[in-house]
């Protein structure tokens, strides 16, 4: 007997990214009407990372090669935002006057922001996987 294609560490990947989606996209949303001429880059990328987080929890809750191809996609955009953000942020911090969600590679989230994409390409990326996302190919 198969077992549900949403459960177990796609469940749970769902459920975290949702949470961070509505924590990153509520407080980039109050600091954009707030106080957006403070720091247009970081609240932005905060908005940014808010959409990103909503579609990886999207794709881990429907399962399906192409929820997989877009996981896979945003987890890579992820990590790639959390690198380059937080080693602007140490280098440059003039450019980042208040935080945002991958600031010093998400210190502000206990480096969550990090971790998460990286475990969540290792799961993606498994053969088991990937024939419960149905995705074939490279």
């Amino acid at each position: 007997m198969s077992r549900p294609r949403n459960d177990g560490p796609a469940r749970l990947l769902a459920v975290v990214y949702a949470i961070f989606a509505l924590s990153a996209g509520a407080r980039s949303a109050f600091q954009i009407a707030t106080d957006f001429d403070a720091a247009p880059l970081a609240y932005s990328l905060s908005a940014v990372a808010a959409i990103v987080y909503l579609l990886a929890a999207a794709c881990f809750w429907r399962p399906s090669a192409r929820s997989w191809r877009l996981a896979v996609a945003a987890l890579v955009l992820e990590f790639a935002g959390v690198v380059l953000v937080g080693a602007l942020s140490l280098a440059a911090p003039d450019l980042f006057p208040e935080a945002t969600v991958w600031s010093q590679f998400g210190r502000g989230y206990g480096f969550v922001p990090l971790a998460l994409p990286v475990l969540g390409l290792a799961w993606l990326l498994r053969p088991a996987t990937r024939a419960e996302f149905a995705a074939t190919g490279p």
